[in-house]
């Protein structure tokens, strides 16, 4: 087998053709099985896509970078279900562009930190982690108490609409509204986001000021929903434990 490879380093055609019937075999492995995701997996009927002011929050996440210390994919081991909950389904990921699982951890793993902690314990670990974390290395995110830039948020829903999201066209209208809505309780448009997006969303002022919109709204919200979107997870974990 040595012999072979030293051969074949000395035919550079040779090489290159190794290596990329080699790539190819990995490539097809890892692409295959998405032309057949839509029989691999079920899609519980109780999923929502994520509310304006969440995928804003979201598209904030990214852009910080959070996703390189944060996982947001709880294996199926016995010490992370007791840690973090129910181990992640394919499903709940099934609207996600890009999904954001990983297995990065400098820091814990997200996948249902929705409700675990107060909004305002949220906003005092992003300006400052080391207030309510002494030995946290987080860096502190004190700029997004700026207002949240809304240019995109309707076209950012059109764009996932067409990607299979199940965003209707009153949902895309309406997008803009619906974000400043979710963060200002008393405002007239709650009606109509809670009739598009379920009554379980979280509807209040996320960064304790209701009269400004701002990315700390944004990416709070976000926080809050992980592990809310389905009850599935949990339901299979109860089934798997009687």
């Amino acid at each position: 087998m040595l012999k072979l490879h030293y051969n074949l380093e000395k035919i550079s055609m040779g090489l290159v053709g190794a290596i990329i019937a080699v790539a190819s075999v990995g490539g097809i492995v890892e692409i295959a099985p998405l032309f057949t995701i839509e029989q691999t997996v079920e899609i519980p009927d109780d999923l929502r896509p994520h509310t304006p002011l969440e995928l804003a929050g979201r598209e904030i996440y990214i852009r910080e970078g959070c996703y390189a210390c944060h996982s947001q994919m709880v294996r199926s081991l016995a010490d992370e279900i007791d840690r973090y909950g129910p181990y992640s389904l394919a499903a709940e990921s099934a609207w996600d562009r890009p999904m954001l699982w990983g297995s990065k951890r400098t820091g814990p793993d997200l996948a249902r930190v929705g409700e675990k902690y107060s909004d305002a314990w949220h906003v005092a670990h992003l300006i400052d982690p080391r207030s309510v974390i002494p030995v946290s290395i987080m860096p502190a995110y004190p700029w997004l108490t700026r207002p949240l830039e809304t240019d995109l948020i309707e076209g950012n829903l059109a764009t996932l609409a067409r990607l299979g999201v199940p965003y209707d066209e009153t949902m895309v209208e309406n997008a803009l509204a619906d974000a400043r809505a979710q963060a200002r309780p008393d405002s007239d448009g709650v009606d109509g986001l809670l009739e598009r997006y379920g009554e379980d969303i979280a509807v209040r002022a996320f960064d304790g000021d209701p009269s400004s919109l701002t990315e700390m709204d944004a990416l709070v919200a976000y926080l809050q929903s992980l592990g809310t979107l389905t009850d599935a997870p949990y339901e299979m974990l109860a089934e798997e434990t009687r």
